[in-house]
């Protein structure tokens, strides 16, 4: 059948767009692996490693610098729809994120994002429950030092 077409929807800015430059590193029914170089420049990292958990809602991606060293590893709450027919999968970001330090520092952001998109009707109640129970399931495996259950497929070969 071929590899899957990636698209990212994002409410902040209200954006769909085709992730034609990812490159799949390995799939199954539960996961999908990318890396990726980032869209527009930036001073702190350059590139990165992308595991999609399609049955627990998040994106957990390892940001790297250009001499190869982890910035942070970065956790989207996402919500994914898969097209059959067109053989493609739609990550929409539910705004909620967790950032990762290597020391170990966990911050939680973009919580008052997720708000002011629930008060201007962006995006529906439904998702921002979905979006907060799987903040909530993330959190509990990051604070229960599983995290590394996660970041494991970041180091699958091929992805480095």
């Amino acid at each position: 059948m071929g590899h899957p077409v990636l698209y990212r929807k994002r409410f902040m800015p209200q954006e769909t767009i085709l992730l034609r430059d990812d490159i799949l590193v390995y799939q199954d029914e539960k996961v999908i692996v990318t890396k990726w170089n980032v869209f527009r420049p930036k001073a702190k990292f350059s590139h990165g490693v992308s595991c999609y958990f399609l049955e627990d809602g998040y994106k957990v991606s390892k940001f790297l610098n250009d001499q190869e060293e982890l910035v942070y590893y970065y956790c989207d709450i996402i919500d994914t729809t898969y097209d059959a027919q067109e053989n493609s999968y739609l990550f929409t970001d539910l705004l909620a994120d967790v950032i990762v330090y290597e020391s170990g520092f966990v911050k939680v952001v973009d919580l008052a994002e997720l708000a002011d998109m629930l008060d201007e009707g962006v995006i529906t109640e439904e998702l921002v429950k979905k979006c907060l129970r799987r903040l909530e399931k993330l959190l509990e495996i990051i604070y229960g030092g599983n995290f590394g259950e996660l970041t494991k497929y970041l180091e699958i070969e091929g992805s480095k």
